[in-house]
C-alpha cells in the first residue's frame, strides 16, 4: 500500500470561485476530480459578483442558486453615460427577465466549498511548483500519490507559467477602487457605468432588504483618497441615490489584463488563468463560467481520451477572450487618450448605440450571456 498510486481523471489547481464551480460541475458528472488550494481558510472578501441571467442559469443547474445566504440583488436595467455627452444615456433593459443580479461572492464560495468538503474532493494548504504539475504523472499530495489524466489552472489573473505556457500582457496604469455607499433613496435595481475623465465608474446594486445600499468600481490611474472617493460619487449620485455614505473599508487591485496559451498537452486554462481584462465591460467572472460550460459540455459530447479535446475547447474560447479583450482595451484606450480622433470615435458610437435598436439588443443579449456563443 506504501507504493500505491491514486488513479483520478481531474486535477484543478486553485480553488477560488472559478476552480470550485469547475469541480462540482465534474463531480456531477461523475468523475473522480481533486482541487488543491494554497491557503487553508477563505478570505474574508465581501465583494460582489455581477452575475449574468446564463450564469444564474448555471448556478441554479448546480443546485446553489437557492442557498445563498444573503438574497442576490436584481439588476432590471443598465445607464451608461460618458463626460462628453452629459445628461445623455444608453438604457439597456430586458423584457421578461432580469438583466443579471448581484450577490456577495463569500457566500457562494461558502456554500461551494461546503459542496467540495462534503464530496471529499478538496485539499487545502498545498502549495505545489505548477511548473511541475504533468498529466500522468505521479503527484505527491498530503503524502498520498496520484495520477491525473488532465491538469486544470484556475489560479487566476496573477497566474505565472513558465515551462509550455505563453502569456501576453495588455500593460495599463489603471487600478481597481471596490467599496460599498449606503444612499437615503432606493437604487432601483439599476446599474450604471459612467465615463469619467478619470476612468470608468461602474455602480450595482447590492444585496440589502431595504435598497439602499450600493457597490462601485472605480479604475483610474490616478492614487483616490477616501475624501476623492466620496466627491466622485455624490458628483454622479446625488440626485438618483441621495445622501451618500461611504463605508469604512476601500479594496484596491492592480489591474492586469492579459491572454495566455498553454502548449502542454491535457493541461487546461479556465477563467482569469486564461484572459482577464479590464473591468469596463463587467463580464469577466461571466466568462469564466462560459469555459466552464464550454470545456463541460465538450467532455460530455467527446469523452476525456478524446485527443483534440483542449484544441477544440481553446479553439471556442479564444474567440470571444480575445473579443472581449479587444472591446474593452479599444475602450479604455479612446477615452484615455482625448484628441479629435478619440472625441468623433465615442461621440459617433454613442449615437449609434443610442438609436440603433438592433445593436442595442445584441449588446443587452451579450451581457445578459443570451447572446450569440462561441460554444
Amino acid at each position: 500500500m506504501k507504493n500505491k498510486i491514486y488513479k483520478y481523471d481531474f486535477l484543478i489547481v486553485g480553488a477560488g470561485l472559478i476552480g470550485s464551480l469547475l469541480a462540482m460541475s465534474l463531480v456531477k458528472r461523475k468523475f473522480k476530480v481533486k482541487i488543491i488550494e494554497k491557503n487553508f481558510h477563505i478570505a474574508n472578501d465581501r465583494r460582489t459578483l455581477a452575475i449574468n441571467a446564463n450564469s444564474r442559469d448555471f448556478l441554479n443547474q448546480l443546485g446553489l442558486w437557492k442557498k445563498i445566504k444573503t438574497q442576490p440583488e436584481i439588476i432590471q436595467k443598465i445607464i451608461i453615460q460618458d463626460y462628453l455627452h452629459g445628461n445623455q444615456k444608453i438604457i439597456f433593459s430586458n423584457i421578461g427577465e432580469p438583466m443579471g443580479h448581484v450577490a456577495y461572492n463569500s457566500d457562494l464560495i461558502s456554500i461551494t466549498r461546503d459542496q467540495l468538503e462534503i464530496n471529499k474532493c478538496l485539499l487545502t494548504g498545498i502549495n505545489l511548483n505548477q511548473d511541475k504539475i504533468y498529466p500522468n504523472k505521479p503527484i505527491l499530495l498530503n503524502q498520498l500519490r496520484y495520477t491525473f489524466k488532465k491538469i486544470i489552472f484556475t489560479t487566476g489573473k496573477n497566474t505565472e507559467l513558465n515551462n509550455g505556457f505563453s502569456k501576453k500582457k495588455f500593460p495599463t496604469d489603471h487600478r481597481s477602487y471596490v467599496g460599498f455607499f449606503s444612499h437615503t433613496k432606493t437604487h432601483q435595481n439599476i446599474a450604471y457605468e459612467i465615463f469619467t475623465k478619470e476612468g470608468p465608474l461602474a455602480v450595482l446594486p447590492a444585496p440589502n432588504l431595504k435598497k439602499n445600499y450600493s457597490t462601485f468600481i472605480y479604475s483610474t490611474p490616478k492614487t483616490l483618497t477616501t475624501k476623492d472617493q466620496i466627491k466622485i460619487l455624490k458628483k454622479y449620485f446625488d440626485y438618483s441615490h441621495g445622501s451618500i455614505k461611504l463605508q469604512k473599508q476601500i479594496f484596491q487591485f492592480p489591474l492586469s489584463p492579459h491572454f495566455s496559451q498553454t502548449l502542454r498537452n491535457n493541461v487546461i486554462l479556465i477563467g482569469d488563468s486564461l484572459r482577464s481584462m479590464h473591468p469596463v465591460a463587467g463580464q469577466g467572472w461571466n466568462l469564466g463560467i462560459k469555459d466552464i460550460q464550454t470545456f463541460c459540455n465538450l467532455v460530455d459530447q467527446y469523452g476525456i481520451e478524446f485527443k483534440k479535446l483542449e484544441q477544440i475547447y481553446y479553439g471556442r474560447r479564444n474567440l470571444e477572450s480575445i473579443a472581449y479583450l479587444g472591446m474593452t482595451s479599444l475602450i479604455n484606450y479612446v477615452y484615455d487618450h482625448p484628441n479629435f480622433i478619440s472625441s468623433v470615435i465615442i461621440k459617433s458610437s454613442f449615437k449609434i448605440l443610442q438609436k440603433v435598436k438592433p445593436l442595442q439588443n445584441f449588446f443587452i443579449q451579450q451581457a445578459m450571456g443570451r447572446g450569440y456563443s462561441f460554444n
